[in-house]
């Protein structure tokens, strides 16, 4: 049986100016584990089609970059820096689910993925819920509670389950074509799905992180490539 070639889509280094590729080599070990081959993509717009045609699925990974202005709150806007990496993104998510193949968003890649459904971003959650949780340190652990009825409930089989945490911008306005598929105890929204698409859903945490584990998110990379 061919394994599915998944394109992961390489992070940048914005605060050091954008002078190097970046990816944790969990995106690679865990798409590995689940059973597919991982290739990372860099942001090079004469092989988006290439791409597109040729893999079977996309990880769009973590990263910190300005989103334009009208993805967010109306008179809100992004304090992270630009990235020459939101266009490459944007063509390849839509590239995927025009051609039916699966997308997994994590962190920045669930905010796209969000976003090109017509949701928009809060650029600091603590301001959106004052009351916020830790959402902001890589090392904290909170739990979070899976939508009954969603697909990633199905994928994951529980109900609850601890996450980590690093982000602090959040999903603060859903749109129809987009349901909150977990949240965590304050109220933030940090999965998604696209019922639409036959495998569209974003996290809000690094399940690369847990490479390895025994944690029971793993089961999303393993839905993720059996669906490619």
């Amino acid at each position: 049986m061919t394994r599915p070639r998944i394109a992961v889509l390489l992070d940048e280094n914005t605060s050091g100016g954008g002078t190097k590729y970046e990816a944790a080599k969990g995106y690679f070990r865990s798409v590995a584990d689940a059973g597919g081959l991982p290739f990372g993509i860099p942001y090079l717009p004469e092989i988006v089609d290439l791409v597109v045609r040729d893999y079977d699925g996309l990880v769009a990974v973590g990263g910190r970059f300005a989103y334009p202005d009208e993805w967010y709150l109306p008179g809100e806007v992004s304090p992270s820096p630009p990235s020459e990496r939101l266009p490459i993104e944007r063509a390849l998510v839509e590239g995927f689910l025009a051609w039916d193949k699966p997308v997994l968003g994590i962190c920045a890649g669930m905010q796209m993925l969000a976003c090109l459904h017509g949701c928009r971003l809060a650029p600091d959650l603590r301001a959106l819920v004052p009351h916020a949780l830790e959402h902001d340190r890589r090392d904290h652990l909170h739990p979070i509670t899976l939508a009954e009825g969603s697909r990633l409930r199905a994928v994951i089989g529980r109900p609850r389950m601890e996450v980590n945490s690093f982000h602090r911008e959040a999903v603060a306005r859903l749109s129809p074509q987009v349901v909150a598929s977990a949240r965590t105890d304050d109220g933030i929204v940090e999965a998604i799905e696209i019922p639409a698409a036959r495998f569209a859903i974003g996290i809000q945490w690094h399940q690369e992180l847990m490479a390895g584990t025994d944690h029971p998110g793993n089961a999303l990379f393993r839905a993720f490539v059996e669906a490619a």
